[in-house]
Formats: structure tokens, sequence, C-alpha cells
């Protein structure tokens, strides 16, 4: 569409695929308006999106919402065509968060959680998953996906804990490969710092959530991290290093403050610090809502707070609904001279580098061919194999010298009991479907209940009861039992709890099963959670199965001894909530379970 934009392919240098980005950068800025800058500053959710917005405030950027198939693809492209019909014809991208798969889009992978990935230690892992994310994505007409979290978490009363890979700052830092598996991996001799993605099936990643969000006091979700530089830099920073070495493209700050400064607005560590000492390039774009939470109360003193967040060097706001308040406001700001045009400029320079480096202004509309790759069985094998190596074996037999794993498949008659036995919501956790998750069976997949069927066969009885009758537990003759409990799906702050426990009475199911039968339990938790000793005493064999996501196949693979065991723990499993935080090399360490803890079978 030349004849929308300013000039044509020949005489636009921004228009030539065959100049180099920066000139092209270069020669679009100054072609640009105020308004039209702005507006490239400027995410908004798709819901207050639609083509009369995105031409008339040049909207840069529209982030997620819950989807379905083709029809989402559609949606996006109708805001690209809009888009591509103004002055410059400069692209949207569009944003969601893809933080265990393309995790809100009908019918996709659903890949375990970061926790249960920290598990299996395996960053050729990571990237696969990584590479398969991106694709059922692009599929779903996207260009962006707000992961990974590469926080460190230092205190499982966090509600975003299933979002961390590990308390090791090494093993979050190994497991960062899966920015190389979302975007590609740079050639060799790639500018350090430098956003990268290398076509068309690949997407832009977001690291987050810069810096120390993991670290705050008593895991409070948006706390206060109370650290030294040096602390913040040795724990906290150190996997932003090895995203930036990937070519990262976007980095989100945190919510939370560190030593009582709010992270949208500490011109230290996301200038000084990030963009300048790291030498990050690429578009820094603020969490949801992220300005208005600045202000004390929220919303208050929105102007001041639009200003100490553009000063401190975010570049992209994501609003997401009032855009209108807040185009006014820095508009405003840019006239009165509040705000220089150089931090506008270097704002933009930066959101255009992540575009052209996407390759959006010459593939800026979705591939429906990608659909084909949404769920397939290559994904779901990827996944299944992820289950697999997260499961962390925590006991195998009263006596050590008799384990109870591999269970036996030629059992008469088998118990299959407890909340999250047949249940694919509790399964995948928070952030499935829906922003906390939900209950049921909300998507393609495989439960637990589902695959011990499969693996054992019409000649076994298979009897499954959320919560065993007395009647079932006294007259039936089971050779074992399987017991699967858990945490509610929950994310963010909701998940803040000060005594991670087993919910819906899980705890109390274990224990009149246990009591009368065989049994190996199989928790499905985002963190380390209170383990009574009476209930550990009573079972046989104990299995931390984190979050799994879709592909339960992956359990009964293990526990039935197709494969061993592998995992190891991510975070240290406390005795007691006294004892929070842990830390590992500290003296007096004394947990139920050690950080790298996992038994096997042999």
């Amino acid at each position: 569409m030349a004849e929308a934009g300013e000039g044509t392919a020949t005489d636009c240098v921004y228009k030539n695929p065959n100049e180099g980005v920066e000139d092209r950068i270069q020669d679009l800025l100054q072609r640009m308006t105020v308004e039209e800058k702005i507006g490239q500053m400027t995410q908004i959710h798709c819901s207050v999106s639609s083509a009369a917005v995105v031409k008339d405030f040049f909207i840069g950027s529209v982030c997620n919402s819950p989807g379905g198939t083709e029809d989402w693809a559609e949606m996006i492209d109708g805001f690209q065509t809009a888009a591509i019909e103004t002055r410059l014809a400069i692209p949207i991208i569009y944003g969601l968060d893809a933080v265990h798969g393309n995790n809100k889009f009908n019918g996709a992978t659903i890949f375990p959680h970061n926790i249960g990935l920290g598990a299996t230690r395996d960053c050729d892992l990571a990237r696969r998953i990584g590479s398969a994310t991106a694709l059922e994505v692009r599929a779903s007409g996207a260009h962006w996906v707000f992961a990974p979290c590469v926080a460190v978490c230092k205190d499982p009363r966090w509600g975003r804990c299933l979002e961390s890979y590990s308390e090791d700052t090494e093993v979050v830092c190994n497991m960062t490969s899966i920015v190389s598996g979302l975007q590609g991996t740079p050639p060799e001799g790639h500018p350090a710092g430098y956003p990268f993605v290398a076509g068309r099936n690949n997407v832009v990643a977001c690291a987050k959530h810069f810096v120390g969000d993991g670290g705050t006091e008593k895991g409070k979700s948006e706390g206060d991290t109370i650290a030294s530089y040096e602390d913040l830099e040795r724990i906290h920073i150190a996997p932003y290093l090895n995203c930036i070495a990937q070519g990262v493209s976007a980095v989100m700050p945190s919510y939370s403050r560190w030593n009582g400064k709010k992270l949208h607005g500490d011109r230290f560590l996301l200038t000084e610090i990030l963009k300048h000492k790291l030498g990050f390039k690429g578009c820094l774009v603020s969490d949801w809502s992220g300005i208005d939470k600045m202000g004390e109360p929220r919303g208050s003193n929105y102007r001041e707070c639009v200003k100490a967040a553009i000063d401190a060097g975010i570049d992209m706001v994501m609003l997401p609904y009032e855009y209108e308040k807040f185009i006014n406001e820095l508009t405003s700001l840019v006239q009165s001279g509040e705000i220089p045009m150089s931090r506008i400029d270097d704002a933009v320079e930066r959101i255009l580098r992540m575009k052209f480096t996407a390759g959006l202004f010459e593939h800026p509309f979705s591939d429906r061919s990608l659909l084909k790759f949404v769920g397939c069985k290559e994904h779901r094998e990827i996944a299944r194999e992820a289950v697999r190596k997260s499961l962390v074996l925590l006991k195998n037999g009263k006596d050590s010298e008799k384990p109870f794993l591999p269970l036996d498949r030629n059992a008469k008659s088998v118990l299959v009991a407890g909340t999250h036995a047949d249940d694919l919501g509790f399964q995948c956790g928070g952030r499935t479907k829906t922003w906390q998750g939900q209950s049921g069976r909300i998507t393609i997949g495989t439960t637990v209940l589902d695959a011990v069927k499969a693996i054992l066969g019409a000649e076994t009885e298979v009897v499954h009861e959320k919560i065993p009758s007395e009647e079932t537990l006294s007259d039936k003759d089971f050779s074992y039992a399987i017991v699967v409990v858990g945490e509610g799906p929950c994310a963010e702050s909701k998940g803040d709890d000060p005594e991670p426990s087993i919910h819906f009475d899980g705890a109390e199911v274990v224990r009149l099963v246990a009591e009368k039968i065989p049994t190996v339990v199989i928790l499905m938790t985002g963190r380390p959670v209170v383990l009574d000793t009476t209930m550990l005493e009573k079972v046989e064999a104990l299995v931390a199965a984190w979050l799994p996501g879709t592909e339960g196949d992956g359990i009964a693979d293990v526990v039935f001894g197709d494969f061993d065991f592998t995992g190891k723990l991510p975070m240290s499993w406390f005795r007691a909530t006294e004892q929070l935080p842990m830390k590992a090399e500290a003296d007096g360490y004394d947990p139920l379970f050690p950080l790298g803890f996992g038994l096997k079978f042999n």
C-alpha cells in the first residue's frame, strides 16, 4: 500500500529491506511527527483497540487477550491493516503472555511452568520449548511474547514462584536458553546487546521482571528487595546478561522496589545499568498498568508518574486501557520541555529497532499455514519429555531397601484419588486460558487419570474417586493407590501465601488413603509447600510434579518405570515457614529436602 505511506520503496530508505537497520531507523525517525512518535510508545489492550483507534492515535502496539484459533489472527491482521494504512505505514507489534506455551490459545501445547523446567536442569530442552512456543504464537498472529521470567525466587511464599526456574542464579542463567528458542540463535559476531529475531517462525522475547522481583521481603508480590547493589548484580541481574548476550529484544521492569524505590521509576537501574552498562539496545516495556501502580494511592499523580517512568528509561507503556489520557499527558510533557525530545527519540529508536529486526515491515501479517503446529504431536512430545524430566522423586519406599516405585502395571485393582488426578486446569496451573487459571477440562490434554488408564489397559480395574468413601477404602482390595493433590491455580499477588500448603484438604485425603492402601502421592504445586511429617511417614512414595501442563502421560511414563527420575529440586524444600527465606550456603541450613535433591530408581 505505497499510496498510504510517504514515498515508495525506492525513495524511502526505511522501506528498503536491503538497507541497514540503523539507517532505516534514522530515515523513518526524521519523517515522524511528535504525535506519531508518542503513538509508537503506546501499547493498548485489544478490547479498546480498533482500526480507527490505531489510525487516529498511531498506536505502536496492542497486547493480549484470551482467544480462539483462526479468528485471533484475523483480529490482529485487522489492527495491522489499519496501521499500514497510516501515513508512514508503521506496523503494530502484537504482544501476549506466553509463559508456558501459548497459554491462552485454544488447543495450544501447555508446557510445565518454569519451576518444573528448572527441575530438569536441561537448557537444550528449554530452547526446544522456546522454538515450539514461538511457532504456536506466530500461528495465532502475534509477534511478541512477554517471556521468559528470569526471576531468582528466594522465598516460596511469593505468588510468582511458579514463574521462577530456581532459587539458584546459575540454574536460572542456564535456562535462559529459551530466549534462543523463541527468537532464534544469533550468528557468531552478532553485536552484543542488539536485538535479534531469526525469521517468521520466531517471536520477539521479553526478559522480565527487571530486577530483583524474586527477592522481595517475605516473598511479597510488588514488594521491596533489600539488597546491596553487589548482591543485586550477583544474584538477580546475572540472568539478564545471558538474555542480552542472546539478543533478547525487550525487557520489562518489575512492579517491585529496590531498597524502597519503585523499579518503574528507577533511572539508575533502567538506564545507567541496563541500557548503558549492560549495553541493552532493545525496547524497555512497562508492565501492565505499571505507570498507574507508581502512584500512591494507585492512579494518583499521573502526570508525575508518566514523567518519572519515561525519564527512567521506559520506552513503551503497557497502559493498557486509558490511552488518550497517557498520550495527552506525555504530549504535554514534551511540549513543555519537561521531557526532552532526545528521550522520546531514544524510545522510538528502540521500538523501531525491535520492529525492524523482527521483520515486521516486510512481513506484517499472520501466516495461517502455521496453524497446523498448534498442539501438534511433535510439540506435545516435547512437553511430555519436559514433564518426565521435571519430576522429582522425594521418597521411594518406607524401607529404603524396598523401593515402592516403579508401579506394577499388572496390578488387578488400582485406586486413583485426589483433587488433581483428573483436573486439567489444576494440572496446568495459573496463566492457562485465563490470568488466574481455572478448574476442569479447560483445553486439550491428558490428566493423570487418563494416563494411568492408558498405561494399565483393560486388564486392570481403575477406580477413580476424588475423595474416596469409607466403603471404597474398606471393601476394595487395591494393589496400590495414586493420590494426586496440590495447590489451586493462581497467579501474581493472588498466589502470595504466608503458609504455602496443599489445598482442598489434600493432606487429609492422603492420610485417609495411605492408612488403608500402599500409596504414592503426586504433588502438583508451583513451589515447595508445608508437608505434614505424619503424612510423609504414611505414604510409600512422594513425587513433586510441579505444574506439568497438558501432557499428564509424562508422569505415567516415569512412575511406571519406562523412564527413570532425573529431576532435581530447583528450590530448597523447607520444613516450616519459620525457616524462610532459606539460603543453601548458610550455616544451619536444615531443609526437609535440600536444593538439588532428587532420588532415582537405581
